[in-house]
């Protein structure tokens, strides 16, 4: 089931595009899935190889999200899209999506998932409405530096996240820096991709020491884990550039990228989805 729904915020039409089984079960998983800049949920869905397509298969909704003239207002104090200028509440639009998935297909747990710029929505999301979430995935993105951080109230509440990143991706640094397009419009200070997972790592209040593992001769995974917290996960791609690993149905944008893993099914692993 594919189908096409739209929701009012701010007195705007905002649209998106929901994936499901043709007859969801109460309490079946909501999966939200933001786009990266330039990007619409049909072009995200094409860009990462319809690979998220499949919860819907294991029972869950996937609803993708299309942004404000294609950006989100995301984390960053130094977003300059037209979302930040005209004050575009994109926390108030998962928001309601939330509240049409329940309300229409009877949905429970509520999961967001964001490439880029989106990755950075699911960041303010994390901060500013933890206690709707059940878990986050960001790719490509990584956490703003404080002093590039927009949320005036962040909260701290635990969340199970799961982060991709290349690590020659030419956007927003592996190692941390300023995130730009090929060095103009720069988007700020952001940690580094190991960085941003300690950050969480420490949010959960996760004190043991993290593991790591290859899954691959070129993807290898940082995994924190302690009885009683919500675990964190680190994917590196190692030579990957900023993209979404997994089938080929798309151009990358630089750098390598990989089949040999699939973003979607490592998130369904961790968070527990069926596929």
């Amino acid at each position: 089931m594919t189908t096409l729904e739209q929701v009012q915020v701010q007195g705007r039409t905002r649209t998106l595009t929901v994936v499901g089984p043709c007859e969801p079960a109460p309490g079946s998983p909501a999966v939200l899935v933001f786009h990266g800049s330039n990007q619409s949920a049909a072009k995200f869905r094409a860009f990462s190889g319809g690979q998220f397509d499949r919860y819907a298969e294991g029972g869950a909704v996937v609803a993708y999200l299309d942004g404000y003239r294609a950006h989100w207002n995301d984390a960053r104090v130094s977003t300059s899209f037209h979302a930040r200028r005209d004050g575009i509440d994109d926390v108030a639009f998962a928001r309601a999506v939330f509240a049409l998935l329940a309300r229409k297909y009877g949905t429970a747990e509520q999961y967001a998932i964001g490439y880029s710029n989106g990755g950075q929505l699911v960041i303010r999301l994390a901060h500013e409405i933890p206690g709707e979430l059940a878990g986050i995935a960001l790719l490509s993105a990584t956490q703003p530096a404080p002093e590039n951080f927009a949320p005036d109230s962040p909260r701290s509440r635990p969340l199970p996240a799961i982060l991709f990143h290349g690590t020659k991706d030419p956007l927003v640094p592996y190692d941390g820096g300023v995130a730009s397009m090929w060095g103009f419009r720069p988007r700020g200070l952001g940690l580094s991709a190991p960085e941003t997972a300690a950050y969480y790592a420490e949010r959960n209040g996760i004190t043991a020491a993290p593991t790591s593992r290859r899954l691959t001769d070129s993807v290898e995974r940082l995994d924190y884990r302690q009885e009683g917290t919500p675990p964190v996960s680190l994917v590196t791609v190692h030579g990957g550039g900023h993209t979404v690993p997994g089938p080929k149905k798309a151009p990358r944008i630089m750098g390598r990228t990989t089949t040999e893993v699939q973003a979607a099914d490592l998130v369904a692993e961790f968070f527990g989805l069926s596929t």
